[in-house]
């Protein structure tokens, strides 16, 4: 990507209203170089969040612009999404989990009143197994979702805080100023 100030005023805005919106404490984010060679302009954010339990999210929403419209995204912008989220082994065998993973997405767009057409992708469940020397626990499971959407509105700020709510979804955060049972503010467990 060139310079910003050399960019459409559309991706400019789209740009704007994308990162406006604050995430919730918890969920870290930040700007990140964009991929290559998708659209002739793209921006980037990362974010990263733990859940209560301690397992973490990892994601980007990359935003594309393609003055051309391309004929697949039926529009000149296009967002996408990648998500890694750590999965609790109970939680791992869940055979609806693909299907309770991609609706973190799609309640998301609609909670937030987020209009978007051509919305498709894929969740993709993984359990690893370590040998030898390698650090980490020996077993991992995880959830992988990539999606992409076009928004039929400039303004993305309602796309912005849905991905704030995808990823405190994925690590099962409470609405904001509910407090899990059982847990103080610091995250320790209670000592009854």
């Amino acid at each position: 990507m060139t310079e910003m100030s050399a960019a459409p005023e559309v991706f400019r805005q789209a740009v704007a209203a994308l990162t406006s919106p604050q995430p919730r404490a918890e969920i870290e984010l930040s700007e990140v170089g964009p991929p290559k060679r998708l659209a002739p302009w793209a921006h980037a954010l990362a974010a990263e969040v733990d859940g209560p339990a301690g397992e973490p999210a990892t994601a980007r929403l990359v935003l594309l612009h393609d003055p051309d419209g391309p004929e697949a995204w039926g529009g000149v912008l296009r967002l996408v999404v990648y998500l890694r989220a750590e999965l609790d082994p109970e939680v791992a065998g869940d055979p609806l989990l693909p299907a309770v993973g991609w609706s973190w997405l799609t309640d998301a767009l609609e909670n937030h009143g987020a209009p978007h057409a051509a919305l498709g992708g894929t969740v993709t469940q993984t359990s690893s197994a370590r040998f030898g020397d390698i650090a980490g626990p020996q077993r991992s499971h995880d959830l992988e979702l990539r999606g992409s959407w076009t928004p039929t509105d400039p303004d993305l700020t309602p796309h912005a805080t849905a991905f704030h709510e995808l990823m405190a979804s994925a690590v099962g955060l409470p609405p904001e100023g509910v407090a899990l049972l059982g847990r103080r503010p610091n995250g320790a467990a209670r000592q009854d």
